[in-house]
């Protein structure tokens, strides 16, 4: 299938690595490559001084602790509000070392504490492992709010990928489960619905660095039994939650040549159509990673996009 791709972005996809994630022996290999994957990131040097540090806290009961990794503007004195970041990788691969160049770009136009979860990875560790490690992270910034210097009234959950449908699991734990209260949630370009039943779903079977088989080894991986199921948690694929009333206000992004396109899409309608304050942005001529391509107009549009839903999501008041 073509796709009709942004020509800023063209020249880069014979640089990108092509993650096959269609078995446990790809898996590995993909994890060795993330390596590869980070050299093609520019290094980035914050224009403010920011203190990051790794914590590792309590995991949920019975598991081992979780390592988070904590980010703050150095000298800032008053409360601000927080972030849980949570990483993407399909469930299966990526860490918290790689969103540390976002991060400091997140607090160099912002300030805010963001606490960057290092969840454990499946298929060694399938649901409910992974978001229970991030809703254990949730719940210990909200009880460690004072001393992060975190205002726990703008406190919010984010992420991308794999990570957007850990963030939207995440908050509807913390609905469920009567806490912690929550601003706002981000849900970058989402993994939502193991059913692989949407139109992008079906036909984008070789886009660039996320496609279909992919997806259904993603899904496999982290549920530890074939998708589509009829007994799969909302909690894992938060698609299937019947009910999104009461959720925080949320921002939506979709990439136009993405198999995830259509079930963020569509979470983002049922979220408005449940009383949500919702905005959902589908960026044309784009693909599932298209974000790595910093150079692009449309890659900078993207990440200006993000700063804004945050400073109006999680109520940033002071200017960077």
């Amino acid at each position: 299938m073509s796709y009709d791709i942004d020509p800023e972005v063209l020249p880069w996809l014979d640089m990108l690595p092509q993650f096959d994630m269609t078995s446990n022996e790809a898996v590995t290999f993909a994890r060795s490559q993330q390596s590869e994957l980070a050299h093609l990131m520019p290094t980035y040097e914050p224009v403010n001084q920011i203190d990051v540090r790794d914590e590792t806290v309590p995991g949920p009961s019975g598991a081992p602790d979780v390592r988070v990794r904590v980010y703050r503007r150095a000298g800032t004195e008053n409360p601000v509000p927080g972030l849980v970041y949570i990483h993407g990788g399909g469930f299966i691969v990526g860490s918290v070392d790689m969103f540390d160049a976002h991060a400091l770009k997140i607090i160099d136009e912002l300030d805010v504490v963001i606490v960057s979860v290092d969840y454990r990875l499946a298929p060694e560790h399938p649901f409910p492992a992974p978001v229970e490690d991030c809703y254990a992270a949730l719940v210990w910034t909200a009880a460690k709010a004072d001393e992060l210097g975190i205002d726990p009234a703008r406190l919010g959950v984010g992420g991308e990928s794999a990570g957007g449908g850990l963030a939207a699991g995440t908050v509807l734990l913390a609905r469920d489960r009567g806490g912690p209260a929550l601003s706002f949630q981000y849900l970058g370009i989402p993994e939502l619905d193991d059913r692989l039943d949407t139109d992008s779903m079906r036909d984008y079977v070789d886009t660039p660095l996320w496609n279909r088989p992919n997806a259904i080894y993603s899904w496999t991986a982290y549920l530890g039994t074939e998708p589509g199921g009829d007994d799969v948690s909302p909690y894992a694929a938060p698609a299937r939650a019947t009910d999104l009333a009461g959720l925080p206000p949320a921002f939506v992004t979709v990439c136009q040549y993405d198999p995830l396109r259509d079930e963020g899409m569509e979470y983002a309608r049922r979220l408005a159509h449940a009383g949500v304050a919702t905005e959902l942005r589908l960026y044309p001529a784009t693909f599932h990673g298209t974000a790595l391509v910093e150079s692009a107009a449309i890659t900078r549009r993207m990440f200006s996009d993000e700063i804004d839903a945050l400073r109006r999501g999680l109520k940033v008041t002071e200017s960077p």
